[in-house]
Parts: C-alpha cells; structure tokens; sequence
C-alpha cells in the first residue's frame, strides 16, 4: 500500500480532532437534555424530539456541506461550520421555552454537517488503497461522544446544564482558531483550479448504488447515533442508574464504536468492503436480536405442577452485548465509507454527504422513534427489535445487490475493476478459465455461467446430475410449501369441536383466504426467480412458512382467540402458496425441452402431494401430544375427548428448516436465467398468456380449490359420515397423476391431452351434482375423485403447453433465450391467477350454501367452466390450422 505524504498525515490528523470536537458539541444534548426534561417538564416524545433535532440538521446540512467543500475546499467550510455551531450552542444557554430550545437544537446540529465536510477534505491528501485506513482514523473523531458522555454529566450537576453549554461552545470555538493555522488547503486548489459544475457533482446521486449505501450507513452510523443519544435514558429507565454511571456506560459503547473504525478501514483495504459488511449486518441482527428478547416470565404447566422460571439481560451481560454491538457497528461505517472513493473518486464530497446525510438523518429518527415504541409499546427492548429488523434489511438489499452485480455480463470477461469487492466474482471467473466449468462454478457457490442443456454431451455428463439434485430439493421443499398453505382445509373442519364459535359461512372464509392471499403472492413470486436466484429465494421462501406454522400451533390452544387473529394466520398461510410460482419457474432454466414437461410434473406433482399428506397427517397428529409439554396442553372436545391442534402448525417446523439447510447447501443459481423485471414484463403483452391463464385455471384452479373446499363442503353436506379420514385421497390422486402423466403431454402433445381432460372434468363435475341430490356419499367421493385425476393430467398437459406455444411465437422470430425466460415467467403467472381457485371455489360453495341449501348452483357453474375451456383448447391449439396442430403430431410421430 501507498504511504500517505506527511501534508496528508497532518491532513488526517487536524481534520480528526476538528471532527471530534463538532461531534462533542452535535451529541451533547443526550446528557443536557436530561436536565432540560427535568427543567421544562418534557414528555418522553417530546425529550426523544430534542434530543434528535441536533442530528436533523446535521444530516440534512451533509449533503449541501459535502457539495461545498468539492467547490470550495474543506479547511474553508470546516471552519465556518464550527463557528456557527458554537454561536449556536452558546445562544442556546439562553433559552427560556421548549420552541426556543428546538430552535438553538437546530443550529447547534450543524456541527454534525461537520463529517461531510471531512470526508472530502482528506481524500484528497490520502491514495485510493489508504482510504479505508484514513476513513477509518477520520471517523475516530466520533468520540467526540465520548468526551460529552464522560464530562457533560459532571459539568452538569456541578454548574447546572445552561454553563454546560456555554463550556462546550468555547472549546469549539477554541478547536476552531487552531485548526485554521494548523491544516493547509487542498492539492490543487488554487484561483486556477476549475470547478466542477453543479450538475457534474450532483450526476451521481441518480444511481441507486448510491442510495444503496446510505442505507447502510443509516443502518450503522445512524444507530451509533441514535443509541448514544437513547442509551443514557435506557440505563436510568431499565436499571435504575444515576445519570453519571449512565454517562459512563454509554461512553463505553461508544468507545469500541469510534476506535475500531480504524481497524474496520484496514480490513475493508485488505479483504474488501463487502465482505465486512457481511460481517457486520450478521453479527449485528445476531446482537440486537439478543438485546430485543425483553425480561419475560414464563410458566409451564408441567406433569407435577407449574414449572415458573425467567429470561431477562441482568445490566453486565447487557453492557457486553452493547459493546460487542459496537464493535461490528464500527467496522461496518469504516467498510461503507470505503465505497465512495472507490467508485465515485471524482466526486466524494457529493456523494459522502448524501450517504452521511441519510446516515444522519438515521441518528434523528431512530432516538425519535425509540420514545415512540416506548409510549406505543411500553417495552423498553422494542429498539433494539428495530435495529434488528433494520439489520435484515439491509444485508438481504446488499445480497441482491451484489447478486445482480455478479450476473453482469461483463464480469464473466473480466469486464469489472479488479476491487476486493468483486473477489468472489474474480476468483470463479479464474476457476472457468482453469477448466471448471460448470462444476468449479458450483463449488464457488455462484451463479453456474455455463449451462447448455440442449447440447447432448454436456447434459449427460454435468447437466443433469446438477439439474436432477436442484429438481429434488425444489420438489422437497414445495411440497411442504403446499402443506403448510392447504392446513386450514383440515383446521377449520375440527375447529367446531374444540369449542371455537364460528359460522360456517366464517369457516369457508378460512379454508378461502389461503388461496386468495396465495395466488396474489405467486403474481410476485412469478417474476422473482431472474431477479435474485432460485437458491437465495427457495431458502426464504421456505424458511417464511415458519412464520404461519409457529402462528397456528399457538392461536388454536385457545378457544378465545380473536376471529381477526385466524384471518391473519389463514392469509399468512399464502406464503406456502406463492412458492409453487418460483419454485416452477426456476426448475423450467435447468431442464432441455424434451425433458421439461416430465420435470415440471414431477416438480409440481409431488409438490401438490404435500395437500394430501398434509390432510393424511394432521388429522392423525392432531390426536397426540407429539411434542410433550413443550407443544402445550389438549384442548377439550365436546364429546369428552381430546385433541391437540396446535399439532397442525407445530409439526412442519422440523422439516421446514430441513428444507432451508437442503435449499441453502444444495441448490445452484443460472447466470443464464437473469432478466430483469422489464424484460419479463413483455409475457402480458401476448395473448397467449391469458388463454393459458384461463386453461390453467380450469386444471390447477380445480385442484387447489377442490383440496381447500372439499372436506368442509363433505362433513357439511354428510354430516353422518366421518369424511376427514378420506378426503387426503383426493390431492393424492390429483398429485399423482400429475406427477405420472407428465410423459404424455411430451409424447402426444400438451394441447390434445388437455382437451380430453376438460371433456373429463366437465362430465366429473355433472356426476357429482347427480350424487349429490341422489343423497350417496361414495357416488360423489368417486366423481371427486376422477375430478382430481383428471386435473392433475391436465396441470402437466397444459405446463407442456406453454414453452411449445413461446418457442412456436418467440422462437420462431430467433430469439429462443428471451422464449425460454418469457415461458418460465408465465409459468408462474399462470400459477398465480389459477390459484386463485382456492379462494372462489370455497367461497362459491359457501355463497352456494347460503343462497340456496345446496352446492349444485357453484357445481353447474364449474361446469359451464370447463365447456369454456374445452373450446377454446380446441379453437386455438387443437384444430387444423391451430397453433400446435402441426407441431404436437410431428413430436408424437418422432416418438412413434
């Protein structure tokens, strides 16, 4: 690394302790407000309001003063800032109302404008690959809070908070005459200088990557912030502390949080930015999550009487925490001030203070919004909860960001600046070059570039063992998916029993709402796959379904939990719904075309099985205590027996998590499936999307809509036979069939399998309205059933459908990737508007029911449905002259 020149040393050094004495000045009302609250008689909202104004100005000042300084030099405006900070401060020893306080709050916040100001003064003295370092040593001057945090208090109660202020104000003012003497103007300004135009300075703040960096730095240097301001109050509200040792133990969180940003710069110059924030964003979710878990008394109610026990965060655990917190704070503001020089070297006074003014602007919310979740909330951690949900964010944005950076065409070529950042990207570029190819992509744990399924050769050596494996994990992970989205479909038959009042007209709103909240997901879910990578989302989809999973196995335990609470839980429900669309969509990039309609049945087919296993299992788990005392007691039954339902949530915990581990380690990304939401957008353009939207409906829509509806609309309508322990066979069938007959649509054509199946299903349904004013159990149970075999076929025939119909319009114009990427993306639109049908086809039986006694006026219509979709397979696909007429008996006749 280049050594910086002794002007820059001294540089780094002034601008340091110039820094340091602004920010002593910007955080001094976390102690003198404590006194100003006690004077004036302040609210908590109105105290987190003063606290924060400081850093309001100071975050909004940052981007103009970071401006500024680019065309007018640094040591200028640093100057002019502190001077202004410190009439301020002294004016505000003068106040005599909370407004004229607010007021001299507003000014005394520039002093936090200060660090855009520094930023831009010392990347001019110090080389590109010292910058991390010297950001790093700058960015010490944030002890500053330190200083307030250790000496306010004292100063404070010896001579009151009004001399305090006035203390403060002279020793910036005293800061101040030293650093103009001491710091020397920039390299190369001078009267010749050319300034940059207005519009060159503000150019970059139109990329997102910008804005991407402020929220981390909002995320990590507006925490600090905001926790030096709050911390103070936190110590005195939960441990009782007076304000001196409150001072104290806040000045040591705020140590480790200003030192090691000199060791987060070195890190970020050596192993890259990226990589510390990787770091940084875990750890920190990890930290606060252990600080949010507020002090909770629990009691079991075990074999031998209650078992009582507690969880709090004693005060030494805690201040462990809070400094380990601080610590990767730290590091991670050094790793995103490393990015600004790095990509935008020509204009980092602009750019540093919009990342600082968003990061201080971090340092004003979060105080405000902490006294807010105190009033709202009355729970003291419900901060640290939100920093931990800020955490996530951020480092899920980050991921998807570099992700998107790493399916660049040009990194494949080399194309990128070789920046620590892109090391990955580089080192799996070098891999291929070596000969990996597509396996040595896998192993790095990147998106696989070289994947030609279509090319014989490599589909039998490497292709389909990778294609299989993702196939096997997708199918796993979908049929949980389905099993946790159907749920209610057996919940709500059994609520009745353990004394929860609902009507049924209630009931069917339940078993519905997962369908409906499940098909509007799969419109999203449909686009996502191109955007961040089938591994990344098939782990957090299916790590989601933990969230209704937990939700039920504890709203069913009591049998006054509010209605609203099961509506919430059933459209929560939704998220095992949305998965079907990406889970598709991504298993159609891996697969040649002879071979995607078999893997696409198995995929779905299988995937569907988790209905029936889940109608097959539930009713049986619901009946013991799987899971002890750890699950929670039975909940009495009417008849005397018992039963415990939380089962029906509880159970697929495990396995989800399975999922996520097989989903995480096992999958693979194709650089080759990236698209852009623009690019896929173009499928609602086509006709051809909505005529499928429309057959797909009728297939799938049956499917998924039979499974939620049919084992209310059986113990409703046979109240005398006990339904439940038959109804799983139905999704089974339908899952089988689908999963089975996957092979015809590839060998006689999607289209013509697909028209005999809505011939089937329309004379299934008349069948079951036959038997169902006939009065007989069995003949209807076994219409239902050929309406599930039929309807799976017809999920495979009318998928096979679809990449045929996209290579036979967009193909045929010589753009066979935009068919591929268009064809998986409405495959899972397709799946989302059919999904649809778990929401109308039990409301149509519930409104049915209602309107007139009986199912038969929702049956007649499902059959005018079916007769609409026969003609129009045959109309456009089927007939001679028909899209596919010709190419669906050329397939078949190459298969003969």
């Amino acid at each position: 690394m280049t050594e910086p020149t002794p002007s820059g040393a001294r540089a780094l050094w002034v601008s340091t302790i110039a820094f340091a004495a602004c920010f002593a000045v910007w955080t001094l009302f976390s102690i003198l407000g404590l006194g100003v609250k006690a004077e004036f008689g302040l609210t908590e909202t109105q105290f987190a309001l003063l606290v924060a104004t400081p850093v309001l100005t100071g975050a909004l000042s940052r981007a103009v003063l970071g401006i500024l300084s680019d065309r007018f030099g640094g040591r200028r405006m640093f100057l002019i800032v502190m001077l202004i900070a410190a009439v301020a401060t002294f004016l505000m020893s003068f106040a005599d109302s909370y407004l004229r306080l607010l007021l001299a709050a507003l000014g005394v916040g520039l002093a936090g404008g200060s660090f855009a100001v520094g930023i831009s003064y010392v990347s001019k003295f110090v080389p590109s690959d010292r910058q991390g370092t010297a950001f790093g040593v700058f960015s010490v001057g944030t002890a500053g809070a330190v200083i307030t945090e250790f000496l306010a208090p004292v100063a404070m109660l010896e001579a009151g908070w009004r001399v305090a202020a006035q203390l403060w104000a002279a020793g910036l003012i005293v800061v101040a005459l030293v650093f103009i003497f001491a710091a020397r103007d920039e390299p190369g300004r001078g009267r010749e200088a050319v300034m940059p135009t207005l519009a060159e300075q503000l150019r970059p703040l139109r990329n997102l990557q910008v804005w991407r960096f402020s929220l981390y730095y909002f995320v990590l240097f507006g925490a600090f912030v905001g926790l030096s301001l709050w911390l103070p109050r936190y110590f005195v509200g939960v441990y009782g502390l007076d304000v001196k040792l409150a001072g104290l133990l806040t000045a040591g969180y705020a140590i480790p949080a200003s030192l090691f940003r000199i060791y987060g710069g070195r890190l970020s110059d050596r192993y890259g930015a990226r990589a510390v924030l990787y770091w940084t964003f875990g750890a920190s979710a990890l930290l606060a999550f252990m600080l949010s878990y507020p002090p909770t008394d629990y009691v079991i109610h075990g074999v031998r009487g209650p078992i009582a026990f507690s969880t709090s965060m004693s005060l030494a655990p805690f201040v462990v925490t809070l400094l380990a917190l601080g610590f990767f704070m730290s590091l991670g503001m050094a790793a995103v001030l490393k990015h600004i020089p790095t990509y935008y070297p020509e204009n980092v006074g602009s750019v540093a203070g919009v990342v600082s003014m968003v990061g201080g602007l971090g340092g004003f919310v979060l105080p405000l919004v902490f006294g807010v979740l105190n009033d709202l909330t009355g729970v003291w951690t419900s901060c640290f909860f939100l920093l931990l949900l800020l955490s996530l964010t951020a480092l899920v944005w980050m991921h998807f960001a570099i992700r998107r950076m790493e399916l660049q065409p040009g990194v494949d070529r080399g194309e990128l600046p070789e920046l620590p950042e892109m090391a990955s990207v580089h080192a799996a570029r070098v891999a291929r070059e070596a000969g990996a190819g597509a396996l040595g992509k896998t192993i790095q744990r990147g998106p696989i570039a070289d994947w030609r399924p279509e090319d014989p050769a490599f589909w039998e050596t490497a292709g389909r063992p990778i294609a299989r494996r993702n196939l096997w994990i997708s199918t796993y992970c979908l049929l949980l998916a389905f099993a946790v989205w159907m749920v209610w479909s057996v919940v709500v038959a059994k609520l009745p029993a353990v004394g929860f009042n609902f009507t049924p007209d209630e009931l069917f709103w339940l078993a519905a709402l997962p369908g409906l909240s499940g098909a509007t997901l799969r419109i999203f879910y449909s686009f996502v796959v191109p955007l961040f990578g089938g591994r990344l989302w098939t782990a957090i989809s299916t790590a989601s379904l933990l969230v209704p999973a937990f939700g039920i196995g504890y709203a069913v335990q009591a049998p006054d939990t509010p209605y609203l609470i099961f509506v919430v839980l059933a459209l929560l429900c939704g998220l095992g719904g949305g998965n079907f669309a990406s889970s598709m969509a991504n298993i159609s990039f891996f697969f040649p075309k002879a071979e995607k309609g078999a893997a696409l049945a198995i995929n779905a087919g299988l995937g569907n099985l988790g209905v029936s296993l889940m109608q097959f299992v539930v009713p049986l788990a619901v009946t013991i205590a799987i899971f002890g005392v750890l699950g929670g007691g039975p909940q009495s039954m009417s008849d005397g027996g018992q039963l415990w339902m939380q089962n029906a949530g509880f159970l697929w915990v495990p396995f989800i998590l399975l999922g996520v581990a097989l989903a995480w380690f096992g999958m693979d990304d194709l650089a080759g499936a990236k698209a852009s939401f623009a690019d896929q957008a173009a499928v609602f353009e086509r006709l051809h999307t909505w005529l499928m939207c429309w057959l797909y409906l009728g297939t799938f829509g049956s499917f998924i809509g039979f499974s939620a509806g049919f084992p209310l609309l059986a113990r409703l309508a046979f109240p005398e036979v006990d339904s439940l322990k038959y109804v799983f066979l139905g999704p089974l069938i339908g899952a089988l069939s689908r999963a089975g007959t996957g092979w015809l649509a590839d060998r006689f054509g999607g289209a013509r399998i697909s028209l005999l199946v809505f011939v089937a299903m329309t004379a299934s349904a008349g069948g079951m309205i036959w038997f169902l004013d006939a009065g007989s159990f069995w003949g209807f149970f076994a219409t239902v059933m050929l309406l599930f075999f039929f309807s799976g076929v017809g999920n495979a025939s009318t998928f096979q459908m679809i990449p045929a119909i996209w290579r036979e319009t967009v193909g045929r114009a010589g753009d066979a990737a935009r068919a591929d990427r268009e064809a998986a993306a409405v495959i899972g639109f397709t799946s989302a508007i059919a999904a649809f049908g778990a929401f109308f086809i039990p409301k149509a039986y519930g409104a049915s029911i209602a309107a007139t006694g009986s199912a038969n006026l929702a049956l007649w219509g499902f059959m005018l449905f079916y007769l609409s979709c026969t003609g129009l397979t045959f109309a456009v696909y089927v007939r001679r002259g028909g899209l596919l007429y010709a190419v669906e008996r050329q397939s078949a006749a190459r298969a003969r």
